[in-house]
């Protein structure tokens, strides 16, 4: 691809290996987003840095895993929020986590 500079038969081997899921369109051809169009430039980077694909898989469950406690957390302190709410603690009912 020219945006990325990989071979198609490379970004067939990064989808193979799980490193990346482009949707596919109703003809079951792939549909690039942005973010997979980044998501292959960090794994050229990561290839030009001397990672293996192994080390790549790693990197990215790593970082699903810190989002998902990260999410986790934010979800926990909403909870203790609203309770403390229903039991008339806060005196506002505005959320200091966002839209709740």
């Amino acid at each position: 691809m020219k945006l990325t500079d990989l071979s198609a038969r490379q970004i067939r081997y990064y989808e193979d290996q799980e490193l990346i899921k482009p949707d596919r369109n109703e003809g079951n051809r792939r549909m690039y987003s942005l973010n997979d169009m980044d998501r292959l430039l960090e794994i050229k980077d990561y290839i030009s840095e001397g990672f293996n694909i192994a080390a790549i898989k790693k990197k990215y469950a790593e970082r699903e895993a810190k989002s998902k406690k990260a999410v986790s957390q934010t979800e926990v302190r909403r909870a203790l929020h609203n309770e403390l709410l229903q039991q008339g603690r806060f005196a506002s009912a505005q959320s200091p986590f966002g839209r709740g």
